[in-house]
């Protein structure tokens, strides 16, 4: 039988991991397989160790994992691959194919630009990416903030909540009393992040700051097109295929 382990990056916000569970059952009755399992990079249970326990257990003889993830990095690149192949030594008969992140795609440019369009505001836009040490994450938050800026005809700078600089706080002091923005976080789910970004951008337009802040990616239409077309090709890439798995 032919399972599917989706993982999810894991947060302390229970709001924000039951949205990201809600999320990946609502696109499950479209994947052909017939076992399914939801776990976790970090913080919460299953990890991925259980998660694909729990596959074996229920009779899954081919496993197709998941990276429910925006952007290739660390954990898509090195954290996931270091558990697969764990898990394929512990399970020699099993057979592990490994699928992508969303990676950047038209499609989820529109998303954003949907959710800027929602705010209903002008203004510049500060594109804020998650961050990573991987020098690929500036380039692709970079990319689409171009694609943005060209579509919309208006400046489009970005800012990171991790790893690269400028970071949000840097971006935000340089915000003047006669400027107005509109920050877009480039992130699929709630959490902890969210949630710190709201409270400044509330206590910056309680000082008079013209600012506002979109929604995250979401539950947007294109996300869950993109995810199912992931998981469909995660079952023609072979663990054994993949160079950065074994590297």
């Amino acid at each position: 039988m032919q399972g599917v382990l989706y993982v999810s990056h894991g947060t302390r916000y229970e709001k924000g991991k039951q949205e990201a569970i809600e999320f990946i059952r609502s696109i499950q009755p479209e994947i052909d397989a017939t076992l399914q399992e939801i776990c976790f990079l970090e913080i919460n249970s299953p990890n991925i160790e259980e998660g694909i326990q729990k596959l074996v257990e229920a009779g899954a003889h081919s496993i197709s994992v998941v990276p429910i993830l925006l952007l290739t990095a660390g954990h898509a690149l090195k954290d996931i691959p270091v558990e697969l192949e764990e898990a394929q030594q512990k399970y020699p008969s099993i057979s592990f194919s490994y699928g992508e992140p969303l990676g950047v795609q038209e499609r989820l440019i529109d998303v954003v630009e949907d959710r800027i369009h929602e705010v209903n505001e002008t203004g510049n836009i500060l594109l804020i990416g998650r961050g990573s040490y991987d020098p690929q994450t500036r380039k692709d938050i970079e990319g689409i903030a171009d694609s943005l800026s060209k579509r919309l005809d208006r400046k489009v700078d970005t800012a990171y909540l991790a790893a690269i600089k400028p970071s949000f706080d840097e971006a935000l002091d340089q915000m003047n009393e006669q400027s107005s923005l509109i920050v877009a976080p480039y992130l699929w789910f709630d959490g902890l992040l969210i949630q710190s970004m709201k409270k400044k951008v509330e206590a910056l337009k309680e000082e008079g700051y013209d600012i506002s802040l979109t929604h995250y990616l979401s539950d947007h239409e294109n996300m869950k097109a993109a995810l199912v077309e992931r998981v469909q090709e995660s079952f023609n890439m072979p663990l054994s295929d993949r160079g950065d798995v074994n590297e």
